[in-house]
């Protein structure tokens, strides 16, 4: 029991460091971070709805919201591929292309920096270990790629 003192309350601050500098980046991209989520999710193909509110474990109601205000602001727009009107699918606009790549480059760039007081050697153990752990609890998820929807 003892050798696990402390290491929630760490974890808990290190989700909270990585929450505030992810926070920070989209907001320098002029986004929420649930509105990042939703572009780097779409960014590389549409998806439906229904899909995209599993992938986001978000309700469909609350994902319909978060659409809305993007789409009012051009980022993505929905269409019905299918003959089933009923069946609707979210898209990047090109305008939430840029934004969403330019976004993504910039999470790659800046978020690993949160390490940077680390030795390399503690920078490529802290890598290791977290791609393990995100592989063993996000579906999908291969280790050292990006997972679903290469979510940023």
């Amino acid at each position: 029991m003892a050798q696990h003192e402390g290491f929630g309350d760490m974890l808990v601050w290190l989700a909270l460091v990585i929450q505030r500098r992810y926070a920070q980046i989209c907001a320098e991209h002029d986004l929420t971070t649930a509105q990042a989520q939703l572009l780097c999710t779409v960014k590389d193909r549409p998806y439906r709805m229904a899909e995209l509110a599993a992938s986001m474990d978000m309700a469909k109601n609350a994902l319909s919201q978060l659409v809305d205000r993007t789409e009012r602001r051009g980022l993505v727009e929905r269409s019905s591929p299918e003959r089933d009107r009923r069946v609707i699918a979210l898209d990047l606009t090109p305008a939430g292309r840029k934004i969403a790549e330019s976004l993504y480059a910039d999470v790659a760039e800046r978020l690993p920096g949160i390490a940077d007081s680390l030795s390399a050697e503690d920078q490529q153990l802290l890598r290791r270990l977290a791609t393990a752990v995100a592989a063993a609890h996000v579906p999908g998820l291969a280790c050292g790629g990006a997972g679903p929807g290469e979510r940023c």
